[in-house]
């Protein structure tokens, strides 16, 4: 596959944890990232990966033309739309800024490609905080989101059937996918091509606008929904390499 300029936006957290043993208690604060796997398996493919942190999404995410053109493909992988459109200067000092996400979009729509993975924080989200259904994002993504959470949890694990073998975004990656722990429920569009799915629910789901090509993937990259059976998989770097060649118009 021809090597890509990829932009992953999200995948890590900050945690606050409260000890309390009887009488006493005590806090510690723990920094995470959940794509060590994925980013690692992407510059092993011959990629060349730019990490925008979620705390970073403020201060590195492009926010205009000429910097974003600089990508082929832009990944959005839990995180919320607030990060992109309460940036400090707008909620710190209400100043004017550029809608990040509206960015995104007209990027799109000029031929770049986007690829937005599912988790807590992705399409409606956990509570409906992620909220991109109200978003520039809304009419770029190949699926219609939910007004409310959107989560699937299948702790028993859930089978993907590949509906679509032949599809390009697949590369030549097997039918028979690991099971998965849950995605975000969402409804594709009348002019999507529902890939992989699970039930009656969309896993894989392409799409066009304008100019440009967008992937909804709605499960998980890393951990929980993407247990270890799915990480370790044999296919899980082609999968991931075959989707971004796609949505980045190299397939």
């Amino acid at each position: 596959m021809t090597p890509l300029t990829i932009l992953v936006a999200g995948e890590s957290w900050i945690k606050h944890t409260i000890h309390m043993k009887g009488f006493d208690q005590f806090h510690n604060t723990e920094y995470e990232e959940g794509a060590t796997v994925f980013l690692d398996n992407l510059a092993a493919e011959g990629h060349e990966v730019t990490y925008v942190r979620g705390h970073e999404i403020s201060s590195r995410f492009p926010k205009t033309a000429q910097e974003i053109d600089h990508y082929d493909v832009v990944v959005i992988s839990d995180i919320g739309s607030n990060s992109f459109q309460l940036p400090d200067e707008t909620f710190l000092r209400s100043e004017m800024s550029p809608n990040r996400l509206g960015v995104v979009a007209d990027y799109v729509r000029r031929g770049g490609g986007l690829v937005m993975v599912g988790g807590y924080l992705s399409f409606t989200g956990i509570d409906a905080k992620a909220r991109f259904g109200m978003t520039p994002l809304a009419d770029v993504l190949p699926v219609t989101m939910l007004t409310y959470d959107d989560r699937i949890e299948v702790p028993e694990g859930c089978k993907v059937e590949v509906r679509l073998p032949g599809h390009p975004v697949l590369g030549d990656t097997p039918n028979e996918w690991p099971p998965l722990l849950g995605y975000n429920r969402v409804i594709p569009r009348d002019d999507a091509e529902v890939v992989a799915r699970s039930g009656d629910d969309p896993i894989l789901v392409t799409g066009t606008f304008g100019s440009g090509r967008a992937v909804a993937f709605t499960s998980d990259l890393a951990p929980h929904w993407a247990p270890p059976e799915f990480v370790e998989w044999t296919s899980y770097a082609h999968l991931w390499s075959s989707i971004l060649s796609w949505a980045g118009g190299r397939s």
